[in-house]
């Protein structure tokens, strides 16, 4: 058998399994930050002018946030890796669509869409989105819209897509958010471009910054005030078209960085990865845990600051996760509850409840394929708890359709003894479509 495959007898299914003699080398790239794409489509496409966008993810959550634009007014090139060219509108101009809006699977596109669509007065907009994605709570943004002036119904009190917009003049609020979400400020912080006078959003963390950045690089008059951890737009705002070089996305480069650390003998360089400050708790936790990783060739790439990771196989060591950095991290706790299968002692992980209302439920999810690969974890109402040290031996497992459980589980089942068949793990096209070619290429398939 080779050491990967994909199952014929299953459609998007993948078999996981490594020789003993095969550790992890070389230099790879990952694919472009999905956050910084999804921004920079949606600005270019609001923005007077040309927006010129290099490295975008081709993942299935930007196309979705370009279909939408698209059908907005937006004139989007087909997309690629080398250069995407979207003709903008100019802010206040989006046309009204003809149909349903869909955001498939992606949270992003809906719920910073829901600030610029409800900030048009005289216009109605509907946006849906896949199974997962009409479960998924949108009261979070709805809310401070509503606060704003906004007029927005859906289900479940107006908390679950569908949900259809009637545009209105919004009024400017600052918004003390109870949660630390960039999603919630960035959705706000877009309203507010079209409202007179100052929005601000505090919140009791400070979340990933791109919103604020890409605001600024496009014209927009934000000031942020890091110990206060809020932001604030003024409006109304003009945006002029950019050149966008979007970086590899640190949220992808996560999981090789724990191949690394995890299977012996593996030495991995990991090239032009976004390491913007709001997005490295997968670094800070990684050297607590005492992995053998490091940056070199630092550098600053349109604004975002970027740089080239190594990592090598070595020993790691439990340690504890909590609000200080969940905010930083949310994306990543699948993969470094794998790095903490195989670490000496017993990995606590709180104040992610969040998770819950992911693509899946992560914490049940990533919980319940682990132990049955043999690992000793157990849910918590807001975390995990992880007992390392546990041999991993090969089992069906499942990804929930889930793009960040299916990686999390093929990394693990590296370090499992037999086959690990992943089910439905091609959902991992949505952030990371060439991630079974570079696995294959690092396993010598």
């Amino acid at each position: 058998m080779p050491a990967f495959s994909v199952t014929s007898q299953r459609p998007g299914a993948w078999t996981i399994q490594r020789p003993s003699s095969v550790a992890l080398q070389g230099s790879i790239r990952v694919p472009g930050d999905k956050s910084i794409s999804h921004r920079a489509l949606m600005l270019g496409a609001i923005a007077s002018g040309e927006t010129k966008i290099q490295g975008l993810l081709l993942g299935e959550d930007p196309r979705s946030t370009a279909e939408c634009f698209r059908a907005l007014g937006a004139k989007i090139s087909e997309l690629n890796t080398e250069q995407v060219v979207v003709q903008g509108i100019c802010l206040g101009q989006l046309r009204e669509p003809l149909d349903v809006l869909n955001a498939g699977n992606s949270g992003t596109t809906l719920r910073l869409m829901l600030g610029i669509l409800a900030s048009h007065p005289e216009r109605f907009f509907t946006i849906t989105g896949d199974d997962s994605l009409r479960s998924r709570p949108m009261s979070r943004v709805v809310t401070p819209l509503q606060q704003m002036g906004a007029e927005i119904w859906g289900r479940q009190q107006n908390s679950l897509a569908p949900l259809a917009i009637q545009g209105q003049a919004l009024k400017p609020i600052h918004y003390r958010s109870p949660v630390a979400s960039a999603q919630v400020k960035s959705c706000v912080l877009l309203a507010g471009l079209m409202a007179h006078g100052q929005t601000t959003v505090t919140e009791p963390v400070l979340s990933r910054d791109h919103s604020e950045r890409m605001l600024q690089a496009f014209g927009a008059e934000v000031a942020v005030d890091p110990d206060a951890h809020s932001a604030t737009v003024t409006g109304p705002a003009q945006l002029q078209g950019q050149t966008v070089i979007v970086p590899g996305d640190i949220s992808s480069a996560a999981f090789w960085l724990v191949a690394g650390a995890i299977v012996p003998g593996s030495d991995l360089q990991i090239t032009n990865v976004g390491v913007n400050p709001t997005r490295t708790g997968i670094l800070e936790v990684l050297e607590r845990m005492g992995a053998d990783v490091t940056q070199f060739n630092q550098r600053l790439v349109a604004g975002e600051p970027v740089a080239d990771l190594r990592v090598r196989y070595g020993p790691l060591r439990a340690c504890e996760i909590g609000a200080d950095l969940i905010p930083r991290l949310i994306d990543e706790i699948p993969i470094l509850a794998v790095a903490a299968v195989f670490a000496q002692g017993t990995t606590v992980i709180r104040d992610a409840a969040e998770l819950r209302v992911k693509e899946s439920d992560r914490i049940a999810a990533i919980a319940t394929q682990l132990n049955r690969l043999g690992a000793k974890v157990s849910e918590l109402p807001d975390g995990l708890e992880i007992t390392g040290g546990t041999p991993l031996k090969g089992a069906e497992v499942d990804s929930y359709n889930d793009h960040r459980i299916a990686m999390s589980l093929a990394i693990a089942g590296l370090n499992a003894t037999g086959s690990t068949e992943i089910d439905r793990a091609a959902a991992a096209a949505i952030s990371y479509p060439d991630f079974a070619t570079t696995l294959d290429q690092l396993l010598g398939s």
